[in-house]
């Protein structure tokens, strides 16, 4: 659709809402940039720990359901009227939306806020965000994206669920487990269509023979194998046979990654950094089912290189393609957003595989927190004057 509205911008704050891609972006990136930290001092014992909840269930609750679902919400909010041939999301509406995300951050760390009203004020904008939709793809009889409808209806019923649990007092892993489960199925259905697609298209502009294999009954499989693995992993995340179906679903989802030709985008690191980003979600699938059968990293460490691997790696790989492309640049990664794809990979790396070191755990949760984070104050600062101001091409 290109950028129809933006044409008609007169004023900043027209142009920040224009599309769900600027205010989301930017604000997933600062929240990043300054959550990570915060979470770093917690643990050093030098920060001040007064939440509305644990510190913990803060750190996991606002990376699963503050962060990720900001950087879900630009990335849908641009894409679906693509899908729909229908206007964006915009103006009065995207604000709304935008100030209720906020208003969850701020919720879920003041503990002078009440529980109860805390859960109702940030569990409503998953369920907002599924509810606008729900509607665009129906208006829009797009119902071969339906998939993602129901995964972010299910993303918004985890985040509800962990509010009811932590309100009454009980355990909430069942509530992450499901948020975690949602996060592999919607890295390997989005990045799966992505990734080749953009690989396609950039193996045709150089003139190369090789093209990603199209979609088959291959990657159906590797879907079902994940969404199996998923599955297992939210209702029995002891069992043994849950982390041999996460071996069988990770194997299977690296042969798929090697069908797309990645090794051939070196030459340009913004869609490379796509096949970076579904390697560290093929090697999260490893790692973990590893964990679940004793074997390797402990399961905390192997998590994370879901979280901070495949999570970090393909959102910032997103977030700059898109900012890139929608707002009139050409789509290349320069030498400054190779250093963000570095630092996040970099941070995820410390993170997962440095507990095993032996080295301190403040220097190398730090160490990776300042690398992790700073990937995201760094797309804040060179790409948040690309998200306020016009885009090039008006």
């Amino acid at each position: 659709m290109g950028n129809a509205l933006e044409r008609h911008a007169v004023s900043p704050m027209t142009t920040f809402f224009s599309y769900g891609f600027r205010p989301f972006f930017l604000g997933a990136a600062l929240f990043a940039g300054v959550a990570i930290p915060a979470w770093i001092l917690i643990l050093a014992g030098t920060g001040n720990p007064v939440l509305l909840s644990a510190a913990r269930d803060w750190h996991v609750h606002e990376m699963l359901f503050g962060f990720l679902p900001a950087v879900i919400a630009g990335f849908l909010l641009t894409a679906v009227p693509n899908w729909t041939d229908r206007p964006a999301i915009h103006g009065r509406e995207l604000m709304l939306l935008f100030t209720l995300w906020l208003a969850g951050r701020v919720a879920m760390a003041i503990p002078l806020i009440l529980p109860l009203f805390a859960a109702i004020v940030d569990g409503a904008f998953l369920v907002a965000l599924a509810g606008l939709l729900w509607r665009e793809l129906a208006a829009g009889n797009s119902w071969n994206h339906a998939p993602v409808g129901v995964a972010i209806s299910l993303y918004a019923a985890a985040n509800v669920t962990f509010h009811v649990l932590t309100v009454s007092g009980a355990e909430t892993d069942l509530a992450l487990r499901l948020a975690l489960a949602l996060d592999l199925f919607l890295l390997t259905f989005i990045g799966g269509r992505l990734t080749p697609n953009f690989t396609r298209e950039f193996l045709a502009g150089q003139g190369k023979n090789e093209r990603p294999a199209p979609f088959s009954r291959f990657d159906g499989l590797s879907i079902a194998l994940v969404l199996m693995a998923a599955l297992a992993w939210t209702v029995q995340p002891a069992a043994s046979p849950t982390g041999w179906v996460f071996l069988a679903a990770g194997t299977v989802n690296l042969v798929r990654l090697l069908r797309w030709y990645g090794w051939l985008t070196w030459r340009e690191p913004l869609v490379l950094s796509l096949h970076l980003g579904y390697g560290w979600l093929t090697l999260s699938m490893l790692v973990l089912g590893g964990a679940l059968l004793g074997i390797g990293l402990a399961k905390e460490d192997a998590v994370h290189a879901l979280t901070a691997g495949a999570v970090g790696a393909m959102t910032l790989a997103v977030m700059t393609r898109a900012s890139l492309g929608h707002t009139g640049r050409i789509k290349h990664a320069g030498t400054v957003t190779v250093c963000m794809y570095v630092l996040v990979s970099l941070g995820a790396t410390l993170r997962v595989f440095g507990p095993g070191t032996g080295l301190s755990t403040n220097l190398v949760l730090g160490s990776a927190g300042a690398a992790w984070s700073g990937a995201y104050l760094l797309f804040a600062l060179v790409y948040g004057p690309y998200l306020i101001r016009p885009s090039l091409d008006e």
